[in-house]
């Protein structure tokens, strides 16, 4: 990876150490399974991630939007796993 975009992940990994732990936790648990009923954004996303059918570029962005606090959580926990 070329040096200056190691620099920009490790000053965004930095800034994701500052976030308080539970809110983030708090805040992928929320995105993950909103709304609730009929059936959770993601699940239905993934769903049709798997069936080829998620074409809509809303839709893309609606996977984008509840994934993106899990994958943030996993770094934040990556990071500190490695200290």
């Amino acid at each position: 990876m070329a040096e200056p975009a190691r620099g920009a992940l490790e000053a965004v990994g930095r800034w994701l150490d500052r976030v308080p732990l539970p809110w983030l936790v708090a805040i992928a648990a929320w995105l993950a399974v909103a709304p609730v009923f009929p059936e959770p954004h993601l699940w239905e996303k993934l769903k049709m991630l798997a069936a080829g059918t998620l074409r809509r570029p809303i839709d893309v962005f609606d996977l984008v939007f509840h994934a993106a606090p899990l994958a943030l959580l996993a770094w934040r926990l990556s990071r500190r796993r490695r200290g």
